[in-house]
């Protein structure tokens, strides 16, 4: 299994989702690095399963251990490593169905992969709880960043087909991210916000699930960072956010909806102020060439709805060779688009630091 990314800094992930624990290994980070262990434990709270009906009732706390890499609070230039131990695992849940292919899971893929030797319960390694560790590792990331100014920040931009309002391409403010980050269902327009929970709910008494878009923002980034073609800074992430369970898109700027102006209208037009060179617009979401541009960077991913659901569904019985019906109970996310914020900010910084 491929469980490494990076160059100048390596991360390798471990562990399943019903095994002993999870983890991650971060190896490169320079010495003297000083970690505020309460910062990364909210990180943490923030990605956390079973606090209320939106999400799983599995009641993973989600603590941390750090073996190495770390002394006195800092960073001493060894690798990294920190593990979470699983505690609240029903894997009987699983034993029941482990011959039926759930649809919109990696049950099929992942057999044929690896044989047929790779930890069915609770999706094993594909489970979106290996993503425990990606946070750890972003909110590590997201500090050494801090100290050169770089902020990034998140909203729930959709749910199924109830819209909140987009950032301000050109100009995103400091205290509208951090307060984002304060909130357990972050949205601008805060009247949006039951009516997304409203819809969350009804797809959770329905025995269904839904999907939604997360629009992430890093500003204060220098101008020169990626490089063109294989190493922009749009592919370097887009490679870190589709490793993200259930990422189905994503978009920089104004995505595809630049496609529907004139080139006068899409071309971001410059101007010079105090000796800062900066853009009116931001319609390229603060890359061009690949490189960042000095304007905020923004993205937008796309979170398929949850693919565990009650409801009875048509799929094959791998040991019989037949046609079977399935319905996947247990505890499950309505909608995970909430708990993905964390996880798109942790790579989000993940990458940015590799090329910084």
């Amino acid at each position: 299994m491929s469980g490494v990314w990076g160059n100048k800094i390596k991360y390798s992930i471990f562990g399943e989702s019903h095994g002993n624990g999870i983890g991650i290994v971060i190896d490169g980070l320079e010495p003297g690095i000083e970690l505020d262990l309460d910062a990364i434990s909210k990180e943490m709270e923030r990605r956390a399963p079973g606090k209320n009906k939106l999400s799983t009732s599995r009641n993973e706390k989600d603590q941390f251990e750090i073996l190495s890499g770390v002394f006195q609070d800092k960073t001493t230039g060894a690798p990294l490593c920190a593990i979470i131990r699983n505690s609240n695992q029903h894997s009987k849940d699983y034993s029941k169905t482990k011959d039926l292919i759930r649809p919109g899971h990696a049950d099929y893929t992942g057999r044929i992969k690896y044989n047929d030797f790779n930890d069915y319960r609770g999706g094993g390694h594909f489970s979106g709880r290996i993503t425990a560790p990606l946070v750890f590792a972003g909110a590590v990331a997201k500090q050494a960043l801090l100290k050169k100014g770089i902020i990034i920040g998140s909203h729930i931009y959709s749910i199924k087909n109830i819209k909140d309002d987009k950032f301000d391409l050109a100009s995103i403010k400091e205290d509208s991210l951090k307060e984002l980050t304060q909130m357990d269902f972050p949205v601008i327009r805060s009247e949006k916000s039951s009516d997304m929970k409203d819809e969350i709910l009804k797809a959770r008494e329905e025995q269904d699930s839904v999907g939604g878009i997360i629009e992430c923002a890093a500003i204060n980034l220098p101008c020169g960072i990626g490089s063109p073609y294989f190493d922009s800074i749009e592919s370097s992430l887009s490679h870190l956010l589709f490793s993200i369970p259930a990422v189905k898109g994503v978009e920089f700027g104004l995505g595809f909806e630049i496609t529907e102006l004139f080139g006068s209208k899409a071309n971001d037009e410059y101007y010079i102020e105090d000796d800062v060179i900066n853009t009116y617009t931001n319609n390229n979401g603060g890359v061009l060439g690949g490189i960042t541009n000095g304007m905020p960077l923004v993205f937008r991913v796309a979170i398929k709805p949850t693919p565990s659901i009650a409801k009875s569904q048509r799929t094959v019985d791998m040991v019989k060779r037949e046609n079977a019906n399935i319905e996947v109970h247990g505890r499950h996310d309505p909608c995970i688009v909430q708990r993905a914020i964390p996880v798109v900010e942790a790579v989000t910084a993940m990458g940015i630091l590799e090329h910084i």
